[in-house]
């Protein structure tokens, strides 16, 4: 695994209101560099919105988003994609029509020739994509195949592939294996630490604490749109995690 733990990403003291609900007051953390960081949090804390401020959805009212110490800001989920931060939500944004190479290019398709000549490069981008689906080890068929007729775990593993490809600083995973069975999980988990071990900085949001326990190096706990603790993950059980959530606990240190 990369050794490389300085801080990637910097948010500070982000606030976000929607007319009279503060869905985040104040929040901060860090993410570090070449490693797996996990937030975690009831329904409402905060933890969506926080989120979408770093994905371009929603722009902060106060506060800031720093990347390798350089001050950022994103009206848009393009602004925050050109910053090399992707992200896969719960619903994987796949076209079931597309084949896996497809939607790992797709709104991205490399366009080759000369002004008034152009055409799509589709051997390129499928050789390609066929590259990084074998260093990731990720189990698929095929690039070919049509996304319809892979299996849910699958199908995320393609999504992962697809941010792995275009994210230069951050991959954010949004419940990650929600809707997968065991065995499932445990390949999604297992390509989760390999595009770690390639140099990737990845975020996990998760309600597991046992899959944020076996994954993340670092987890931060929010509850009421603030970011209560911070630790790393080894030093911090299952049960003082629940309620830091809950609010039982007022510390994890």
């Amino acid at each position: 695994m990369t050794t490389d733990t300085g801080e990637k990403i910097v948010v500070d003291n982000i606030h976000k209101s929607f007319g009279n609900v503060h869905a985040l007051k104040g929040a901060s953390l860090t993410i570090r560099a070449g490693e797996i960081t996990a937030i975690v949090g009831d329904n409402g804390a905060g933890k969506s919105t926080l989120v979408k401020c770093l994905t371009g959805l929603y722009a902060p009212d106060e506060g800031e988003i720093r990347i390798d110490g350089s001050p950022v800001r994103f009206s848009s989920p393009r602004d925050a994609r050109d910053k090399g931060i992707e992200t896969v939500y719960q619903d994987l944004a796949l076209s079931d029509q597309l084949s896996v190479w497809q939607n790992m290019y797709m709104d991205r398709e490399l366009v080759r020739g000369i002004p008034g000549f152009r055409f799509l490069a589709r051997k390129e981008m499928r050789e390609r994509a066929a590259e990084l689906v074998a260093d990731l080890a990720v189990n698929v068929p095929g690039v070919g195949r049509p996304v319809k007729r892979l299996s849910g775990g699958q199908r995320q593993a393609v999504a992962i592939a697809r941010g792995v490809m275009w994210a230069e600083n951050m991959i954010i995973l949004d419940e990650p294996t929600a809707a997968l069975g065991l065995n499932e999980t445990a390949q999604v988990e297992a390509l989760i630490r390999r595009v770690v071990e390639g140099g990737k900085t990845v975020l996990v949001v998760s309600h597991n604490f046992e899959q944020v326990k076996r994954l993340s190096q670092q987890v931060w706990v929010m509850r009421g749109g603030r970011v209560v603790g911070g630790t790393r993950t080894e030093k911090v059980t299952g049960e003082q995690l629940v309620g830091m959530v809950t609010g039982a606990v007022r510390t994890i240190d």
